[in-house]
């Protein structure tokens, strides 16, 4: 491996911080408030509206159900409409975000749909409001899981800005294309493999570590 390459290494570790760091916390702040709807409006829950959470819960799932590589090309458009050009770290967090949005939001409704009924119940019983039974009785009852949820989150997005390498997308995924795979240098591909599995370690690490100390014993 060339020693010059040390600088973009690490140029592109950091591009890839970039793109989770940003791409999690949008898909938190789209895919959370969607979570918290599917729950809310679904079959006898707080506000039931049948015909939405239909239409909603449709939407989520046609998302989740286009490979990333795919969404990431149907998105140029958009992209480029969006950021301004269709390649490097920043274009490529609206694909990253439209894929792990949806994804976040079922696991916060799984979350959610797991708190004791009886506790729901029980607030409803003393007069809480649908927003005051959202924010001081599911959310912290799910805290746990919800944590959980960014995680998991999280580390699926290393893999997906891997991918997101193969069209330009930039970080380690596009490093690894460029001079691992376009270039046969096998010394790359392995550091930018370890890179990524350093990352999720971490990830996941912390997260576990978060979830620990939220959870009532």
């Amino acid at each position: 491996m060339d020693p010059g390459l040390w600088g973009e290494i690490g140029q592109a570790s950091l591009d890839t911080v970039y793109m989770i760091g940003l791409s999690v916390l949008f898909s938190v702040l789209l895919g959370g408030p969607v979570g918290i709807f599917l729950v809310v409006a679904g079959p006898g829950h707080l506000k039931p509206m049948p015909g939405l959470y239909r239409i909603v819960g449709a939407v989520v799932n046609i998302l989740r159900s286009i490979p990333f590589i795919i969404l990431l090309i149907l998105m140029i458009p958009f992209t480029r409409l969006l950021v301004g050009t269709s390649i490097g770290v920043t274009a490529a967090i609206p694909p990253l975000v439209a894929s792990a949005a949806p994804f976040f939001a079922r696991l916060v409704e799984t979350s959610l749909r797991e708190v004791d009924r009886g506790i729901i119940e029980a607030a409803q019983a003393m007069g809480a409001r649908t927003g005051q039974i959202i924010w001081k009785v599911l959310l912290p009852e799910a805290r746990p899981g919800l944590l959980a949820g960014i995680t998991i989150t999280a580390v699926n997005l290393i893999g997906y800005s891997a991918m997101a390498g193969a069209i330009g997308g930039g970080g380690l995924g596009d490093l690894a294309v460029r001079y691992g795979y376009q270039r046969f240098d096998t010394g790359v591909m392995l550091l930018t493999t370890a890179l990524l599995v350093v990352f999720v370690q971490l990830l996941q690490w912390g997260g576990d570590r978060l979830v620990l100390r939220f959870t009532r014993r």
